[in-house]
């Protein structure tokens, strides 16, 4: 069973920045594509970011020039640049597959925006 550990969230104020990572057990992360997503309270999950194991990316629109996703595949290693923060972004940020497998979900880290 593959484990993804998510890293990098904490406390920013409105236009601060962050950057997660999330580092793969998975013996083939290579080849798989990888998503950033996100849980506020009271929501829905959604994905914020994808990159596919030949960097193809795509946000929705709420994160489009503010997020940035990134993979290293040495490090089994996805990241995720955010700047530009709103108390919007607050929430509970999770990496997985693209699409995502229920099995992969790791605890996520926590990243709120507030001043």
């Amino acid at each position: 069973q593959v484990q993804l550990v998510e890293s990098g969230g904490g406390l920013a104020q409105p236009g601060g920045s962050l950057r997660l990572s999330c580092v793969s057990s998975g013996r083939f992360f290579s080849v798989y594509a990888m998503g950033w997503y996100r849980q506020a309270p009271g929501k829905q999950r959604e994905l914020v970011a994808s990159i596919t194991s030949g960097g193809s990316i795509n946000y929705p629109d709420s994160v489009k020039g503010r997020f940035t996703i990134s993979r290293d595949d040495a490090k089994k290693t996805v990241y995720l640049q955010m700047n530009d923060l709103t108390v919007e972004d607050t929430a509970v940020y999770y990496c997985n597959t693209y699409p995502f497998r229920e099995s992969n979900w790791g605890q996520g880290t926590q990243v709120t925006v507030s001043s």
